[in-house]
């Protein structure tokens, strides 16, 4: 099935199931630490939300979050469960740590709620699978948290790449650099640190610009390799499992290749970090990350800004959620792009934990 057509079904369903309330629609938010305190702040700015429950096992966000939405008037639990018997709850923010997105995802959909589930979808290949599989028989609609995907300048520039304007992609090169580790002083929680909660670093964070990695190739990688270790942070902090940096070669369709390297040790100051994501074609290259600027191939040829610099609005993926639910206009990200993003980064994470070349098809995942 071509990709058009993909889209033009899931609209049709998704128009056929939307969610037509004379009320606001009921909101349950399932996790309140660093990510779910910042996506309560999107939902209490819906004009069409209303938050009934806020759910986590810390008492001390918990009583925060109620703070946050005392408009409201939300009710507290420490149990997810709970939150999905209730009748009133039309949809639900998945925020907790990501090895129990698929679990809680899974029985929401099957709950017949609306789903918008923190990235990664999920971090092995059986959980994305599962998820995969509920959504896809799901009466209602799964977001997943690639928020970049709702980015106007993002877009627009992948579009003009789509449409030629750097000829055929051929090779894309990509970084996530950072000044520091995440807080080893505990703020980070009891999960982060964790690879079998995490996922690891890649699986965790990378999963934006991995996606964004393929948003611009148009396609999934056939095959991965690399390596990644802990070479800074050697059991720091203690029982530490997740990599804290690694190089990755992806490879496409056509041949076309991708370079990516992390690392959580990159100095501040230095030249070259951060993050960034350089498009290579057969007519130039586009700064995808940075100012959407285009540089031709050929002496002489002046660089182009393909989409200019606008006023993003943080939210914009959060009020593009509600609406596939109020008014049944297609998700930003549906089911199967969450799904091909972890799974890009659980590729990559084997690739580097089996040292060896990690096919697509070992996933055993079709998507």
């Amino acid at each position: 099935m071509n990709v058009d057509r993909r889209f033009f079904l899931l609209g049709s369903a998704v128009a056929a199931h939307a969610f037509q309330p004379d009320h606001s629609v009921g909101t349950a938010m399932i996790g309140t630490g660093n990510r779910g305190s910042f996506l309560l702040q999107g939902v209490l700015q819906q004009p069409n939300a209303k938050v009934l429950v806020v759910c986590d096992t810390k008492p001390d966000r918990l009583d925060k979050a109620a703070t946050t939405a005392v408009r409201d008037r939300p009710a507290t639990y420490a149990d997810w469960r709970r939150v999905l018997e209730r009748k009133d709850v039309d949809a639900v923010f998945i925020a907790t740590p990501p090895h129990l997105h698929a679990e809680m995802a899974i029985a929401a959909l099957q709950a017949g709620k609306y789903v918008y589930c923190e990235k990664p979808v999920g971090i092995t290949p059986a959980q994305v699978r599962a998820i995969l599989q509920a959504a896809r028989g799901s009466k209602t609609v799964l977001v997943a948290g690639q928020q970049l995907r709702s980015q106007k300048q993002l877009s627009e520039t992948v579009r003009q790449i789509r449409e030629g304007a750097i000829g055929d992609v051929i090779m894309v090169k990509a970084q996530r650099h950072a000044t520091a580790d995440l807080p080893h002083d505990g703020t980070s929680g009891d999960w982060y640190f964790d690879v079998t909660k995490s996922g690891g670093y890649l699986i965790e964070q990378s999963v934006h610009n991995l996606d964004l990695c393929n948003w611009a190739i148009g396609a999934h990688p056939l095959r991965a390799s690399g390596f990644g270790g802990i070479l800074m942070y050697k059991n720091d902090p203690p029982g530490r499992t997740i990599f804290d940096c690694g190089s990755l070669t992806y490879e496409y369709a056509n041949g076309v290749k991708m370079s990516f390297t992390q690392n959580v040790f990159h100095p501040a100051g230095m030249p070259g970090g951060g993050q960034y994501v350089y498009v290579y074609g057969t007519k130039g290259t586009v700064d995808l990350m940075g100012s959407a600027t285009l540089y031709p191939l050929g002496t002489g040829r002046q660089p182009v800004v393909l989409s200019p610099k606008i006023q993003e609005d943080q939210f914009a993926h959060i009020t593009a959620f509600y609406a596939s639910i109020t008014k049944g206009t297609p998700p930003p990200v549906d089911i199967t792009i969450g799904a091909t993003a972890a799974l890009t980064a659980i590729l990559g994470h084997q690739a580097m934990v089996q040292s060896k070349v990690v096919e697509w098809s070992d996933l055993g995942v079709d998507v």
